[in-house]
């Protein structure tokens, strides 16, 4: 069960609009390595994670990222809200605008839409945990990516934000990596699987 607090989890003010700077930072909502995907794959993957301190932590971070997924789309409609036609076709934001007008739609900064392919659940620990430390160092490095093209620091201090929580992430999953080999070590089983000895 989750808890839903009214508000985000930091404050997104963006005075000035700018459709231009919209139309990448939507892939932090619906692409490759964005929030949609890190949200769903982390709560997905807590199912099979075999020690309760592990569905711990990919409960508090899944549900953390669907907290940054509404950052993200209130970045980009603050960025969208009340657009001329002009400023529609000046910013080269008339595709985005005539599949969707301004609403939040998940897709990429190339405007491929979000697909399940995006994300992994194997359903083995070490890999899934894995998986997991390798998306939030490539959603860190799209931060980067975005925070390179953003000048306007209404954009870039809640981009910061969410900067710097994938570091936190990884930091995470990795003290979870390290709990999961010492106990799976400790029982023979990820070195050598006596399930797999064919005589």
């Amino acid at each position: 069960m989750f808890q839903y607090e009214k508000q985000l989890q930091y404050p997104v003010k963006i005075k000035n609009t700018n459709p231009a700077l919209a139309k990448f930072i939507i892939t932090q909502y619906g692409g490759p390595d964005g929030e949609l995907g890190a949200s769903l794959r982390y709560l997905s993957q807590r199912f099979s994670m075999p020690y309760p301190e592990l569905k711990a932590i990919l409960t508090d971070i899944g549900t953390e990222e669907l907290g940054h997924l509404e950052m993200i789309g209130a970045i980009v409609y603050q960025l969208t809200r009340n657009l001329s036609e002009e400023e529609i076709k000046k910013s080269g934001f008339e595709d985005y605008f005539v599949d969707h007008t301004t609403g939040i739609y998940p897709q990429a900064a190339s405007g491929t839409p979000f697909t399940a392919a995006y994300l992994q659940s194997k359903g083995d620990t070490i890999t899934d945990l894995f998986e997991d430390m390798a998306a939030e160092q490539k959603a860190r490095t799209t931060y980067d990516n975005i925070l390179r093209m953003v000048d306007d620091p209404d954009v870039a201090e809640p981009i910061k934000f969410l900067r710097q929580r994938e570091i936190v992430h990884f930091q995470r999953f990795g003290e979870g990596l390290r709990l999961v080999q010492d106990r799976l070590n400790s029982k023979n089983f990820y070195a050598i699987n006596p399930s797999f000895d064919r005589k």
